[in-house]
């Protein structure tokens, strides 16, 4: 089944008039934007203009003219963000070795199911995580925890979210994909940072925070592009320019995000502060 659109009086399938988009672009993204979740950093999407028509895309369209456009992840899994809801066709083709998706149906490119519903291809790493979300404990592996983060600089707070989401503390655990222990390490991650024991808790969150410490240096500090990484890969972060759009790693993100805020409350740091 392919997702169609919501249009108003001023939209047609494909794009919107200028006339439209100028009356009404200002209002709705201001409406769409307080629908956003406040503790996911932006990404770029595209507007393009082509024959009077607007359209949304991941990437800039060939022969139209695009400006990009900073959103965030709405509080429902979202492809496009807090410009959304976009329920019209979407297509998708290949550009510059990266899967690129639009509204705009330009010829040579596929018709697809709504990007936002994608799964995760065979042999991805990406996963929701074991751990559901609630509330913090702070008695798992605190020791642990406290030395990884003097160690590698990476925020406590930030460890216990990522181990919570991951395994829900259990030293023990292994997923379907081939993770293990508390941080969940992939084997070639683990041999990577020289954790011989992926199962022994003070290992893997050692191995976890410098794995963690490297993405952070990777990405300048972007905490979501990093949860985005460790959940799914270098690789599909640098595919998709960004959080990839598979409905596992979208919903890892999500409650990675909400977790760290409420570990960074249960440490004592308020909202905002470093």
């Amino acid at each position: 089944m392919h997702a169609k659109a919501f249009f108003t009086p001023f939209q047609h399938q494909g794009g919107f008039t200028r006339a439209g988009m100028k009356r009404h672009r200002a209002t709705a993204v201001l409406a769409l934007l307080a629908l956003a979740s406040p503790m996911v950093s932006a990404r770029t999407l595209y507007s393009c203009l082509r024959d009077n028509r607007l359209s949304l895309a991941t990437a800039p369209e060939p022969g139209s003219r695009c400006t990009a456009r900073q959103v965030r992840a709405g509080r429902v899994p979202n492809f496009w963000g807090s410009l959304g809801p976009v329920r019209g066709n979407i297509y998708a083709r290949r550009l510059g070795g990266r899967m690129v998706y639009s509204t705009r149906p330009i010829p040579g490119w596929s018709e697809v199911a709504a990007p936002r519903l994608l799964k995760a291809p065979p042999g991805s790493y990406a996963h929701v995580g074991m751990g559901e979300l609630g509330s913090p404990r702070l008695d798992a592996f605190a020791a642990q925890f406290r030395a990884a983060a003097r160690r590698t600089g990476v925020e406590d707070a930030w460890l216990r979210a990522i181990a919570h989401a991951e395994s829900g503390f259990d030293a023990a655990a292994r997923s379907p994909k081939g993770a293990q222990g508390v941080m969940q390490l992939m084997p070639e991650v683990a041999r990577a940072y020289g954790v011989a024991d992926p199962f022994s808790s003070s290992q893997s969150i050692d191995g976890g925070a410098r794995h963690i410490r490297t993405l952070m240096r990777l990405y300048k500090g972007d905490l979501t592009l990093v949860a985005a990484a460790y959940n799914s890969g270098v690789g599909s972060v640098q595919r998709y320019g960004g959080v990839p759009p598979y409905s596992e790693t979208q919903a890892y993100v999500e409650k990675v995000q909400a977790l760290y805020a409420r570990y960074r409350a249960a440490l004592g740091k308020p909202a905002g502060s470093p």
